[in-house]
């Protein structure tokens, strides 16, 4: 598989079969992305791998949680203050061609908030990653995470593996934190599922959108 093919094959996967996944390869895959590139070599990524009984353990606590409509401060704004035109507008078509393919119609609340909750089982994926970062770096190291995180996601394509990162993990910053035990110093960035993909699952059927590159790209010669 050659990049160009391991980046058209990647999307977020939102149902995961129950098939264990060898922690030697999520090792291996977790050690070779740390060839991203960062900024004056910093390397700001730091990673806690889950899988077994300890992931079993974070599902329980979270879903208590959720069951009990405890809330706790996100460590950062996961969506912009002012979110404003075209970029709003792309969230609000994919939620509903998301819910679209899982037939939940956008006046049925409860179905909504039940299905957002899968999130925080990761989907069903028997695997998860955690990427925690200084609480000193700034939004230079922050995409130095990013680019960390896509060389996962594209190794993990080359696998047979398939992904999800999850910004949503940031809504309970003190539980993870914990959880993992993260120094004080760092916070929680992200979340990912990984596993091996559910084909029968409906919300993988989605394919998103890209805006049309003349909204994004200028050439100058």
């Amino acid at each position: 598989m050659n990049v160009s093919d391991a980046i058209a094959a990647r999307r977020s996967v939102r149902g995961f079969l129950d098939t264990p996944v060898d922690l030697a390869l999520l090792h291996d895959i977790a050690v070779k992305a740390a060839r991203a590139p960062s900024g004056g070599n910093i390397q700001p990524w730091h990673i806690d791998l889950v899988t077994g009984d300890s992931l079993a353990e974070l599902k329980a606590t979270v879903a208590a949680k959720l069951m009990a409509g405890e809330t706790e401060t996100p460590g950062y704004d996961i969506y912009p203050k002012q979110f404003v035109a075209p970029y709003r507008a792309r969230t609000f078509a994919v939620g509903e061609a998301m819910y679209g393919q899982i037939g939940i119609p956008r006046e049925d609340k409860a179905a909504r908030r039940m299905w957002f909750a899968r999130n925080f089982q990761f989907f069903g994926a028997p695997a998860a990653l955690f990427c925690t970062v200084d609480r000193r770096m700034g939004p230079p190291q922050w995409s130095d995470l990013g680019m960390y995180l896509q060389n996962i996601m594209l190794l993990a394509v080359e696998a047979g593996l398939a992904t999800c990162p999850q910004e949503c993990w940031a809504m309970y910053p003190e539980t993870i934190e914990r959880f993992l035990g993260t120094p004080a110093d760092r916070m929680l960035f992200c979340g990912m599922a990984i596993g091996y993909e559910d084909k029968e699952e409906p919300a993988n059927r989605l394919r998103t959108e890209r805006a049309p590159e003349e909204e994004w790209l200028s050439i100058r010669e």
